[in-house]
Order: structure tokens, then sequence, then C-alpha cells
């Protein structure tokens, strides 16, 4: 499939997207949104593919927000549509991908831009990154997602500050925090990302995908996080990968998952 906004690059079972609209700090719209979707799908399908990069192109930002301009004379009705396409299309959908997904951040990570990268299962971050919602300085608020990702990650205390000031957080900052697991030079950002990638991927597909069910199974207030925990610990053990990662482990050899 060919990409407009997009760039897709596959290193082994890693496939790295980079999102490419340069002109506008890589600012979300809704056909990029709808190529995200796409590409996220296919790779989520591929068995040759084990965890995903997601990154912005260029040094500037990773997204620099939504695109306002695609927005701006929306009425009450319209926002609303626009925000649930947005969850239903990426926001939700990569957070529950069986396949993982770290965000790379690398440069301006803003409104629509971290709450892709809050999406992912964790991040990264170049040093010179700088991350926010500036939502409410438009008259706004966070609408994918923002508002309930960010009190999950870093405390409700914190997130309120962030998201009422609409003030911005170095990338040492949202370490210190515990929005970003690592900080690094920008040259060393998609090595270190392909790293992780590759760590993951050299994992059982079916536990990383099992796991990723289970670890979210916590914010969901219907589910009891312990309940489901100990069922799918259980499902495991009927699995293949189980046989060959407990075989593995007892012959002292690298599993072949």
């Amino acid at each position: 499939m060919e990409y407009k906004n997009i760039i897709l690059e596959q290193n082994g079972k890693v496939l790295t997207i980079l999102i490419d609209r340069p002109k506008q700090l890589n600012a979300l719209n809704i056909p990029t949104i709808l190529e995200l979707h796409n590409a996220l799908a296919d790779a989520n399908m591929d068995k040759n593919i084990r965890a995903i990069i997601i990154s912005g192109g260029g040094t500037r930002a990773f997204v620099a927000g939504a695109d306002i301009k695609e927005f701006a004379h929306f009425d009450g009705e319209q926002g609303q549509t626009l925000a649930k396409n947005g969850h239903d299309l990426l926001f939700n959908f990569v957070e529950n991908l069986s396949t993982p997904v770290i965000a790379a951040i690398n440069g301006f990570a803003l409104g629509g831009g971290l709450e892709l990268a809050m999406s992912a299962h964790f991040r990264i971050a170049s040093d010179n990154a700088k991350m926010g919602l500036p939502e409410v300085s438009l008259g706004v608020i966070p609408g994918y997602g923002g508002t309930q990702r960010l009190p999950q990650l870093i405390g409700k205390g914190r997130a309120m500050e962030l998201i009422l000031t609409a003030n911005m957080l170095t990338a040492q900052e949202a370490k210190e925090c515990g929005l970003v697991n690592h900080v690094v030079p920008q040259e060393e950002l998609l090595p270190l990302a392909q790293k992780l990638a590759s760590k993951i991927a050299s994992n059982s597909g079916q536990a990383v995908a099992t796991a990723i069910e289970t670890v979210n199974a916590q914010s969901d207030k219907k589910t009891n996080g312990y309940k489901k925990e100990i069922k799918n610990f259980g499902k495991c053990f009927d699995t293949k990968e189980f046989t060959e990662g407990t075989s593995a482990f007892l012959e002292k050899r690298k599993p072949n998952f």
C-alpha cells in the first residue's frame, strides 16, 4: 500500500513508522490518522513483524499536535465525532494492539502528538524533546485520550498541572516523572528504539501479546486485573511457545519462537 504521510522501514522483525509531514511538523490530520491505522493494522497481522516503532520524520518534531486548521470551524457535534473517530482508529487502537509499540519521541510531542506517544506501550525520547498538552490555551481540552492517560502515567496532580497550565516538559522532566523511560541524544534515539524492539521481538510473541492485554486490564474499571492475570497466566500453559520456552530453558539453549 502506498502512503503519502508516513514512511515504513522494516529491519528484521521490527517495523519503524515515520510520520512524514515536515512542513506541518508532522501534525496529525485525518488522512495521516487513517494511514497510521492501516499500517498498524497490517503490521499487527504480519507474523514477521514482532514490534513497532513510531517516530517523527526529521529532527524537529515527533508530532507537533493535531492539524488545527482541519477542525477550527467545527461545531460541538463535529468535535465529538472527530474525537471518537480518533480514539477508535488510532489512540485506543494503538494501546490495545497485540504487537508492542514504542514511541520514539524526537522533538516536539504536543497535543495529539503526546496523546499518540502515550497510547504506545512505552516511550523513549531524544534530549531535545519537549512534551505537553496545550489544548486549554486554544479554548479546548485534550480529546484523544490525554485527560485519561496522562494521570495514569504521571499521577493526577502532575497531570492536572500540566493540562491546566498548558506548560511543556523537557525530556529530562518527562523521564523524572515517568512519562518516558529513557532520554538519549537524538542520533541515538532510533538505534535505542531498535535495540529495545529487537529484544522484545526475541521473546514469545504470544506471551508479549498476552502481557499487553493483561497490563491494560488494570485501567478497565469493569475488570479485576488480578483475576485477568490468573486466567491469562493459565492460558499460556496451553501454548506451543510455553512448551518451547521452558524446554529451551531446561536444555540450556535459546528458544525458537
